[in-house]
């Protein structure tokens, strides 16, 4: 298939429209006209990332953060951004990026569901009813404690850090995906519990358990991570004669 038809496909599901403003989603680099047998899922575009794409000779690369946020007046070997793209380029590897819409159509639903939330809702829309996030009824009462353990076992993390009292009791919670920082007033403004994020600084942590909300800190990574799989899915529903991969599970941080 073109790499516009495979493009278009993604949209049809996850529509740009449902990007944030700031967000930089679509196609960033390579042919529309190129033919794709093979895709490489990843959360980033790193330099191992590239490497890899390279190694299976893919013909498109497909990640959840854009490589490329703000506007760059020159591609050159002189940055990491302008080695990568040259990379990319040189290689004939088409890169497409499918952040905030993905965490509005996708990952907000997922996450969810992966807690097994209860009679859930929005917790910051972004268009038509649809939004980032998500905050529902936990399966039962329990301890910020426990509260962790099912985070970690859902998500398949290693470890998370915790704002408030292992002991306190908990049952209406928000998550969040990746950085959650700017969504933590719509947490409050429900008056949940806890909030299920990432990049939550020492700060914004002891503020919010001031004012009656303990946060799990998975890390932005540790939520994130479920993109790859899940997109790996939906594509291979819609694509024929496609090969896919994804990047190995592995998190940027050791805590030790």
């Amino acid at each position: 298939m073109k790499c516009r038809e495979i493009c278009a496909l993604i949209e049809q599901e996850y529509s740009r429209e449902y990007a944030c403003d700031w967000d930089n989603v679509g196609l960033l680099a390579g042919r529309q006209d190129k033919e794709v047998k093979k895709i490489l899922l990843a959360l980033d575009a790193t330099d191992e990332v590239i490497e890899k794409a390279t190694d299976l000779q893919a013909d498109l690369l497909i990640t959840h953060h854009p490589m490329i946020f703000s506007p760059i007046k020159r591609v050159t070997d002189g940055d990491m951004t302008g080695r990568r793209l040259i990379t990319l380029i040189q290689k004939d590897i088409s890169y497409y990026a499918m952040h905030t819409n993905y965490d509005t159509r996708g990952m907000a639903d997922l996450a969810a569901r992966l807690l097994n939330l209860q009679e859930c809702t929005v917790l910051e829309e972004i268009k038509d009813g649809e939004g980032i996030g998500r905050v529902g009824v936990l399966p039962g009462p329990m301890t910020l404690r426990t509260c962790a353990e099912l985070v970690k076992e859902a998500f398949q993390i290693p470890n998370v850090k915790l704002f408030g009292s292992p002991d306190a009791q908990v049952h209406l919670a928000a998550v969040c995906p990746g950085a959650g920082k700017s969504t933590m007033k719509e947490a409050l403004r429900f008056h949940c519990d806890v909030y299920i994020t990432g990049d939550i600084d020492h700060h914004t942590g002891i503020d919010a358990v001031d004012q009656g909300l303990c946060i799990i800190d998975a890390g932005h990574y540790g939520i994130e991570h479920i993109f790859m799989e899940d997109v790996k899915a939906y594509l291979e529903k819609v694509l024929t004669g496609v090969h896919m991969d994804t990047m190995p599970i592995q998190h940027p941080f050791t805590v030790i």
